[in-house]
């Protein structure tokens, strides 16, 4: 299959069909989430070459041909740029008969075009993609990162994001606020670099390292006004759901942390997690192979050991001190997914900065302390000035190389 692949015309009309049927209609109907994330990169890395999904646009897609393939293999599927991964019970011949095999394939090496780095934001800038029937408002909010794992500075910041918004943890600051306390989503966590497939992976896969790096802040869906009318009839007079306000409030825990920075009570916690957890990320040959393959990317020997080594010797100093060093809330794309009838209010709530309160139902008010009620209303005042809002049809994404 790698030395001598068929390139038959009937399989790759197969795989473009299926890869077309992606650009055209999966992608926006499958998970306003996964989405979101992919509307935000195209945001971030507008007119770079990271702009677009790695499955490509609706035009892009339908313009490849067998020929393009074909040429596309000639020039990069070369020994030249080829890594050899293996892990388990192998005897020695079968390594030596796998790279004496590999190494028919042509030596040439066609040089691989830099990657697109993210933009900085000026300012808040939000864009709203109103779909039709939407079960709520996704929300993915970020900034560019100038570290990746190359950096030592990168465990230090690990233990800050772990503690806001680690991945599918019920301990960390976001989850604990916007989902726990005030029942208002399913999670919110925030990243430090690229996460393949968060909705449905709870680790960190290996095999997907980028060159190019971000922040960002995942609020799974929040209801709408039309959601939230229809379950309450007490609500019946509100004009926007949930949405300006987690937004508001996942912006004002970060700012708070960089401001505040860490304590060493919660520092020594999330060091502590973070040492055992980061074992899990390798628990099969196959998983070891793939982080240290992925190692091998970011100019590192063994990421797992390294990281552990560099989080042994952390103090809360660095990591409040890396934190203000690679955060701000100042500057920030923002993608919105929501219904067509939440878009207007919320365009009108976003640009003007108007005060935005929770909404609540009468019985989880009721059962809500009093400190909660009154962290509200510092909430939905906080100061968060939108430079621009845009509102975007969804059926409109994603449909060309240019928008």
């Amino acid at each position: 299959m790698i030395l001598s692949p068929s390139f038959a015309q009937a399989d790759f009309d197969r795989v473009k069909s299926n890869q077309q049927n992606y650009v055209d209609q999966i992608i926006r109907s499958s998970s306003d989430e996964e989405y979101g994330k992919k509307l935000l990169e195209d945001m971030l890395f507008r007119g770079t070459n990271y702009q677009y999904p790695v499955q490509g646009t609706t035009k892009s897609v339908s313009s490849i041909t067998l020929d393009d393939v074909k040429a596309h293999f000639n020039n990069y599927f070369t020994a030249s740029n080829l890594t050899i991964g293996i892990a388990g019970n192998y005897p020695d011949s079968f390594l030596k008969q796998i790279k004496n095999e590999m190494n028919q394939l042509a030596t040439s090496k066609k040089a691989i075009p830099a990657a697109g780095k993210a933009i900085m934001p000026s300012g808040i800038n939000v864009e709203i993609v109103a779909k039709e029937n939407a079960l709520g408002s996704a929300i993915s909010a970020g900034f560019p990162l100038v570290i990746t794992r190359t950096s030592n500075d990168f465990a230090a910041m690990m233990v800050a994001n772990s503690w806001l918004g680690e991945h599918r943890k019920s301990y960390s600051r976001l989850y604990k606020k916007i989902r726990e306390e005030r029942s208002m989503n399913y999670g919110d966590y925030t990243y430090i670099e690229w996460y393949e497939n968060g909705g449905a992976n709870m680790l960190p896969p290996s095999g997907t390292p980028r060159s190019s790096n971000y922040f960002s802040i995942w609020l799974r869906p929040v209801q709408t006004a039309k959601g939230l009318k229809a379950q309450y009839p007490e609500l019946s007079s509100i004009k926007t759901g949930h949405a300006h306000f987690a937004l508001r409030m996942a912006i004002k825990e970060m700012d708070q942390l960089i401001t505040k920075g860490m304590s060493q009570q919660d520092f020594e916690n999330t060091h502590t997690f973070l040492r055992s957890y980061m074992k899990l990320y390798a628990q099969t040959p196959a998983s070891k192979l793939g982080y240290l393959m992925d190692s091998k990317f970011y100019g590192r020997k063994d990421y797992i050991s390294e990281m552990d080594t560099l989080l042994s010797k952390l103090t809360v100093n660095d990591v409040n001190n890396a934190m203000r060093k690679y955060w701000q809330t100042k500057n920030m794309d923002i993608v919105i997914v929501t219904d067509q009838s939440e878009v207007q209010a919320l365009e009108e709530s976003l640009k003007s900065g108007m005060v935005s309160p929770m909404s609540y139902s009468d019985n989880l008010k009721a059962a809500l302390s009093s400190d909660i009620l009154e962290e509200d209303k510092s909430v939905e005042s906080f100061s968060l000035p939108v430079n621009s809002v845009s509102i975007i049809k969804s059926d409109d994404t994603f449909r060309s190389v240019t928008r």
